[in-house]
């Protein structure tokens, strides 16, 4: 049987018991030269029968199983060495595709020729409502024509996903990327394959849906914490000093990594619930220490009140930080406030 075009690997951990409309979403694709692999660890969020039902009544999917509960970037990497597609496809159980989501894929790969990473928009549904991907401008302005990572740098600003790019297999293999331990364990895999691509394209249009709030996946590697998204960005800045020591315009992309890792703390740290109340002074000072290491000559922050946040980042100063923040929601509720009072 000829090796497919895409290879579709899916870790089985399905906390919201959507694994089922995910698998769906896939067997319902106009496109049919694919495989899908669903990777079955031990962790207790893994359903047990969803995927072996779907393997039973359909050739195109197939099941590993793994003897210990691992962590979604181990059961990655495992499904990556089982597949034998040409190019690789990372999905979550709270991701559906368009019906047309992988014809639109292989059309643009038709235009393209072989690349090694090929970019497209996603969407994501929450409370009610579908909201375009943070990357959506970026891919817009990219055009059609295929580039190197420095001529788009703007792109290593985009937040670091595995399921929104199609990740040529050979380029996988000859760089032995993985996915490493820990939770967002896609920003180092997602920007050395970016830093190392010789042939970057882009499909301008939604392909994923994401159904969760947050773009980190929700199962980590066993012992994992919101904490490992600072030895995240060190991995990849470490890739980005390697290579750059040897490819010098590569620097080109250095202070779009930067904002983006900014980005991504300041994020973190706002999500409710996502950082506890007593681990925040921690958090906060990791990501003003990493702003300090990791800041380009020349840097320019970005203006209004993002740009505030950024400066207060830099100076390390929790509390004002904090009493910013304050001042902004009390602002708003009294602004809210005036406008009922008016209406």
């Amino acid at each position: 049987m000829p090796s497919p075009l895409i290879s579709v690997v899916l870790p089985a951990y399905d906390q919201q018991k959507q694994l089922p409309e995910c698998l769906d979403s896939l067997l319902a694709q106009s496109f049919r030269d694919f495989e899908v692999i669903v990777v079955a660890d031990r962790s207790p969020d893994t359903p047990a029968g969803v995927a072996e039902a779907y393997a039973a009544r359909h050739p195109r999917v197939s099941v590993l199983h793994l003897d210990a509960a691992v962590g979604v970037g181990v059961s990655r990497n495992a499904g990556a060495a089982r597949a034998s597609g040409e190019y690789l496809l990372f999905l979550d159980a709270d991701h559906l595709m368009p019906r047309d989501g992988l014809q639109s894929l292989a059309d643009r790969l038709a235009q393209t020729g072989p690349v090694d990473v090929l970019l497209f928009g996603h969407t994501r549904r929450h409370g009610g409502r579908d909201w375009p991907g943070d990357a959506e401008a970026l891919l817009a302005e990219a055009g059609p024509e295929v580039f190197g990572p420095t001529a788009r740098p703007e792109l290593l600003g985009a937040p670091a996903l595995a399921w929104d790019r199609l990740l040529r297999r050979a380029h996988w293999r000859e760089r032995a990327l993985a996915f490493p331990d820990g939770r967002y364990e896609e920003i180092p895999t997602v920007h050395e394959a970016m830093l190392t691509a010789r042939r970057i394209a882009v499909l301008p249009r939604a392909c994923v849906q994401l159904r969760r709030r947050e773009t980190v996946h929700p199962t980590g590697s066993p012992g994992s914490s919101r904490f490992d998204i600072f030895e995240q960005y060190e991995r990849s800045f470490a890739v980005l000093d390697e290579l750059a020591a040897r490819e010098p315009e590569l620097e080109a992309v250095r202070d779009a990594l930067f904002t983006r890792m900014v980005r991504h703390y300041l994020f973190t740290f706002d999500l409710a619930g996502c950082v506890s109340r007593a681990e925040r002074p921690q958090f906060f000072h990791r990501a003003a220490e990493h702003h300090r290491r990791y800041q380009p000559a020349g840097h320019r922050r970005p203006g209004g009140r993002e740009g505030v946040k950024f400066s207060l980042l830099a100076g390390g100063a929790y509390p004002a930080f904090e009493m910013a923040k304050l001042s902004h929601i009390a602002k708003g509720t009294l602004t809210g406030s005036a406008r009922r009072k008016a209406s």
